[in-house]
């Protein structure tokens, strides 16, 4: 359950279409789910407004798909895998017993579990990119926000190259109510944004680019630098950290 969900049983409890014993059976559920190699915290929907997510780096096929049946046992109808390759993903789906959808997105690596919900933030998250290259990064965070309940627009390969590519779109980032830039490189897109838009930029950085780019350290000092106001910053290719940040800014 999440804190909309918990809204929507509140509210029918008032109505009397629920009766409060059994609304209180629903939300006295334990709070903690033991499977043997993780500890699922229930909870989290009701505390933050988004239930768990599961980081599948390291983890096995086996322990995502029993993670996916716990938490849509529990209730969570939908259920977000992270940094999951295509072999683990297809092994998962086959592993999963509790016959809720999977979707796999491979050039995000991002494995979706009962599919994405209608949209309920304020306004648009736009993400940007700069380059083609940086595509897989900027998936993963329009796909996070799309997840988490955001209208999202991509705008792709804009990068400072080629400043006019990016011009063609000020009024499309005029208009969002939060802008995700990605870049590697030198990663001058976030500042360049920060610049045309009155609302929040989140910038990140991305790996991609020759030897002095250090794996994207070049481009996260320059975002960190930005001397556009209203620029925040989160970690290398943490595509998921900037839409999970954008979609909270957009449901307030």
């Amino acid at each position: 359950m999440d804190k909309r969900e918990l809204e929507e049983l509140l509210a029918r409890v008032a109505a009397g279409e629920v009766a409060p014993t059994s609304a209180l059976a629903r939300i006295q559920a334990a709070p903690v789910a033991n499977v043997g190699f993780a500890e699922l915290d229930l909870a989290r929907g009701v505390r933050q407004g988004a239930g768990e997510v599961i980081y599948g780096e390291g983890k096995t096929a086996e322990q995502i798909a029993g993670i996916i049946d716990a938490l849509e046992g529990a209730g969570q109808a939908h259920v977000l895998a992270t940094r999951v390759s295509a072999e683990k993903a297809r092994c998962a789906a086959e592993l999963v017993t509790s016959g809720i959808g999977l979707e796999y997105h491979e050039d995000a690596r991002l494995l979706v579990a009962g599919g994405m919900p209608e949209p309920t933030g304020a306004g648009t998250i736009v993400v940007a990119c700069a380059g083609t290259s940086d595509l897989p990064v900027a998936e993963e965070a329009a796909l996070t926000a799309e997840f988490l309940g955001n209208r999202v627009e991509r705008v792709v390969d804009v990068g400072v190259a080629g400043l006019h590519r990016l011009l063609a779109h000020a009024e499309q980032l005029a208009a969002a109510r939060v802008v995700i830039a990605v870049a590697g490189m030198e990663g001058a897109l976030a500042s360049v944004i920060g610049g045309l838009v009155s609302c929040p930029v989140i910038a990140v950085p991305t790996s991609v680019g020759y030897g002095a780019n250090l794996g994207g350290v070049a481009a996260l000092l320059s975002m960190l630098n930005s001397c556009a106001s209203g620029v925040s910053v989160v970690n290398i290719d943490n595509g998921f950290g900037a839409g999970y940040q954008a979609s909270l800014i957009n449901h307030v």
